[in-house]
């Protein structure tokens, strides 16, 4: 595969392999002091491999061989003890790795430690993962090591841990073991009971809720129905009564009417009878005692008139005090606003209850 090619000054592009392209250059300056190194940029773990320099006019070449790696730190944490041996479990994971590299476990002074057998896991991206667990006693020493290597690039990472006294116990009998064992159960099985009991009353207090919800919500949708059935049937006997004051307002106006044209008849009846009289007085020939008479009887029915006029306006205003109180009553839109207000107004509070 042609990788990258100089000649007579200047780079040659053409017949380089697609997947260098734009990564090799070769420094001009350098050149001119007999290095010809090649510089390869973003290099990739598909790049490694044994490369030729090859020299046309001299006919010489020497070859070198490219390892690519990758490498990434390790990571130790504590993730159990065991009592048995009063030990702690410890676990080192390291990710990221090229080629696949090896683990291994150190004690204070350097010994390596008997541990678990190594997991390694290869991503789609070729990198590989390695995990270990180990178990340490306290003769070991508190300070601990894991080492990831990879002897082919001579690359290596190294994660210490310190682990403190308190974490190691003592190991305990088989009596003992078994006590503290039986003991555990028991207390998981009494966590256990607790919590289903908790969970039963739980599950009941909601019924309950719900229950009383469900009826508080159908009385409250009853006390509606009622109130809104009240509201209906107050409703129509306000309409009768309506109806009814507007029929006697009819009578009372047809009434007012008739007095009103009956008392304008007698007040022409005296007026044509003053009438006469003043033109009899004026008659010389005339007697003094049908005059006399006459006049007495015109004054009489004078007074009659006046009090019925008086009895007449006295009539005329409580008809239309009458008429003006069916009037208010046969407009009833405020007092059923002000009801349905207050009808509004419950409701309003029940459905707030709700």
């Amino acid at each position: 595969t042609q990788i990258h090619v100089w000649h007579e000054g200047q780079d040659l592009h053409v017949n380089q392999h697609s997947s260098f392209k734009g990564r090799t250059s070769v420094d001009i300056t350098k050149l001119k002091h007999g290095d010809i190194s090649l510089k390869l940029s973003k290099v990739k773990h598909s790049d490694r491999g044994i490369y030729r320099c090859y020299f046309p006019d001299l006919d010489k070449e020497t070859t070198v061989q490219l390892v690519v790696g990758s490498i990434s730190q390790a990571v130790v944490k504590l993730v159990g003890i065991d009592q048995s041996i009063s030990g702690v479990v410890l676990q080192c994971e390291s990710a990221g790795w090229y080629p696949e590299p090896e683990l291994l476990w150190l004690d204070g002074e350097g010994n390596l430690l008997s541990a678990g057998p190594t997991e390694t896991l290869r991503g789609p991206d070729d990198l590989y993962t390695v995990s270990s667990r180990v178990t340490v006693e306290k003769r070991h020493s508190n300070n601990i090591t894991c080492r990831v290597q990879q002897r082919n690039t001579n690359q290596s990472r190294e994660t210490h841990i310190h682990v403190p006294v308190d974490f190691f116990g003592t190991p305990c009998s088989s009596g003992s073991c078994i006590a503290i064992s039986l003991t555990a159960c028991v207390m998981s099985v009494l966590v256990l009971i607790f919590a289903v009991w908790k969970n039963k009353h739980k599950t009941t207090m909601i019924r309950q809720q719900e229950n009383l919800y469900h009826t508080m919500n159908q009385k409250m949708k009853d006390d509606m129905t009622k109130l809104s059935e009240e509201l209906q049937k107050k409703e129509e006997e306000q309409k009768k009564i309506v109806e009814t004051l507007m029929g006697h307002k009819k009578d009372l106006k047809e009434e007012e009417d008739k007095f009103k044209l009956q008392l304008m008849k007698m007040e022409e009846v005296v007026e044509v009878s003053e009438m006469e009289l003043h033109s009899m007085e004026q008659d010389k020939g005339s007697s003094s005692a049908p005059s006399l008479n006459l006049k007495k009887k015109v004054l009489e029915c004078k007074w009659s008139v006046n009090d019925t006029v008086t009895a007449s306006e006295k009539l005329v205003l409580s008809i239309e005090k009458l008429l003006q109180y069916i009037k208010t009553v046969a407009s009833p839109d405020q007092s059923i606003e002000s009801d349905q207000t207050e009808d509004s107004t419950l409701i309003s509070e029940e459905e707030k209850q709700k």
